[in-house]
């Protein structure tokens, strides 16, 4: 009884450091959208710098999951929760690589680029921190009707980035001594369509876990 009470101690560990991740990455999106809108060269390179503390994070909950698999030998639904837990933070930190990414694209904006940033990509972000925190719910409860409704927040998503790619290509045809500052653009729009994507697979992790069989929820 104590080494069983020991290992869901342990295993109550990792989840907390997912939810810990999960907390960063989407504070991360946030201000990788901020630096984009306003021209804040400076705070997207924090979002840069503080992604190192994110691989780390992510790197501690695999490596924690792999010592209790190793150590414990977990079986059945104990196994596919380490093996899940491995699989969502690793989307976390792509999230997050997503979010860095964002920045990236501010940094080469330049300021005062003199550009609008198309606001697609913020309604985007905020459906993105909706499926982020949706999909953490649903892991944290085992829940797999709400995993299931994040397909349609996906798709929404996935809608307005293929709005916004159309309405940009557009303004490249209209304008196109900006062609590299509109790419920059449909590339953050893309980085955000794919955060939803990863919230999407952590959708998928917790229909596993719960039902120790695969739904593909991108369809």
């Amino acid at each position: 009884m104590v080494g069983r009470e020991s290992f869901q101690g342990e295993l109550q560990q990792v989840e907390q450091l997912i939810i810990r991740l999960a907390k960063k990455t989407k504070e991360q999106l946030t201000l990788a959208v901020e630096s984009l809108y306003d021209s804040d060269v400076e705070k997207a390179e924090l979002v840069i710098q503080n992604d190192v503390d994110l691989d780390k994070l992510d790197l501690k909950i695999n490596e924690e999951a792999i010592v209790l698999i190793a150590r414990q030998q977990p079986v059945a639904t104990d196994l596919r929760r380490l093996v899940v837990a491995i699989r969502i933070s690793t989307d976390l930190e792509r999230m997050a690589d997503n979010a860095k990414n964002i920045a990236k694209s501010t940094v080469r904006l330049g300021k005062d680029h003199g550009m609008t940033v198309h606001p697609s990509i913020k309604e985007m972000k905020k459906i993105a921190i909706e499926m982020i925190d949706l999909a953490i719910k649903a892991y944290e409860n085992e829940d797999i009707s709400l995993a299931r409704k994040l397909s349609e927040f996906d798709d929404m998503v996935d809608h307005m980035y293929s709005t916004m790619l159309r309405e940009l290509l557009e303004e490249t045809a209209t304008e196109p001594q900006k062609i590299q500052h509109i790419m920059q653009m449909a590339f953050s729009g893309r980085y955000v369509e794919r955060i939803g994507d990863h919230a999407t697979n952590i959708g998928e992790d917790v229909t596993f876990l719960v039902k120790g069989e695969s739904l593909d929820l991108n369809y």
